[in-house]
């Protein structure tokens, strides 16, 4: 009987053992993926900002600027791009909306990002745009990968359509969560006006009268490093014209200057919602595995006691307490 029950503990340990790495190196890169329907909508602020006012011609500060940024899965295209791409693909229709202190347009940016459901790298495929412009995208937008790593990563800018070094920074604890610290700057460069402005102007107007758009930006992610999704982020935002003497009676103005920071109610329901997902993510690579592990050996240690005990050999019968035989005369 114990040789039987030790067969059966070390046929669950060798299971328990062997389902181990195959949740880590098997299940995990097929069950974590972002889901292609996903919606998500940030408020983000800078405060004490200046911002221009093209009616008067100058540059002004505004008690706030508010910039609502939303991403938006597209599941049809995602699955037609899954057709030929041979891999579960997420599609971002992206938009920030700008709006002055009086809830006024200032301008907007549509994007559409694709990139692969587990690991975010970019998909290359018709519809990758910024502002309605083609894009190759050669890093990563909005999100890290999974399992983020303590190194510098490909971080793609959409204002000068090119992907930088974005650097990690170091390891601190926010909102009560470790996180990985990451910082990008991008030099003064010109980049392309937004198609859509206030009071109908059209980049091409623009053009017309000789103005550039010059842009300089320091970005700051806060990133959990279990699920890659950043906590929180923030923007020293610069944006000139210039050229603009004609116009403006000198040759650079600023457009927008400011620290753009999310609101602090987004911060909160970010935190809830990446406390929620690591912990999904940890039983695939950390709580189920390394528990499954601890559950084979002990197994294997009760089957191996198990079969050194039926192996022991028995102690003999004590002999009978019997009277001698007296011997007949």
């Amino acid at each position: 009987m114990r040789r039987k029950a030790s067969l059966i503990l070390l046929a669950l340990a060798v299971f328990f053992a062997a389902l181990s790495p195959l949740l880590r190196w098997y299940a995990f890169p097929r069950l974590a993926k972002v889901p292609p329907s996903q919606y998500q909508e940030t408020v983000l602020e800078a405060k004490n900002a200046t911002l221009i006012d093209y009616q008067h011609l100058t540059s002004v500060t505004v008690p706030k600027v508010t910039i609502v940024q939303t991403l938006k899965g597209n599941v049809a295209e995602s699955r037609k791009i899954e057709k030929t791409a041979g891999k579960d693909v997420v599609v971002w229709d992206a938009l920030s909306y700008v709006l002055d202190d009086k809830g006024q347009f200032v301008s907007k940016i549509p994007e559409r990002y694709i990139f692969d459901a587990h690991s975010q790298a970019p998909v290359h495929a018709t519809g990758e745009t910024v502002d309605g412009d083609p894009v190759r995208r050669d890093g990563i937008e909005f999100k890290w990968p999974f399992l983020t790593e303590k190194r510098d990563y490909e971080y793609f800018d959409a204002q000068t359509r090119t992907t930088a070094p974005i650097h990690y920074m170091g390891t601190t604890t926010f909102h009560g969560l470790k996180v990985y610290y990451f910082e990008q700057t991008i030099p003064w460069t010109q980049v392309p006006f937004p198609k859509t402005m206030p009071l109908g102007v059209t980049a091409d107007v623009v053009k017309q009268t000789g103005l550039t758009r010059w842009y300089s930006t320091k970005r700051m992610f806060w990133v959990d490093p279990v699920t890659g999704g950043p906590v929180n982020g923030e923007e020293i935002h610069q944006d000139e014209l210039h050229n603009a003497t004609a116009l403006f009676g000198k040759d650079k103005i600023t457009v927008f200057s400011g620290h753009v920071k999310m609101r602090e109610d987004y911060v909160d329901h970010t935190v809830a919602l990446i406390k929620k997902n690591r912990t999904l993510v940890l039983l695939l690579t950390s709580y189920l595995p390394w528990g499954f592990l601890g559950l084979g050996t002990a197994l294997l240690a009760l089957s191996l006691w198990l079969e050194a005990r039926s192996r022991r050999p028995a102690a003999p019968a004590p002999a009978a307490d019997t009277e001698p035989t007296p011997v007949g005369v």
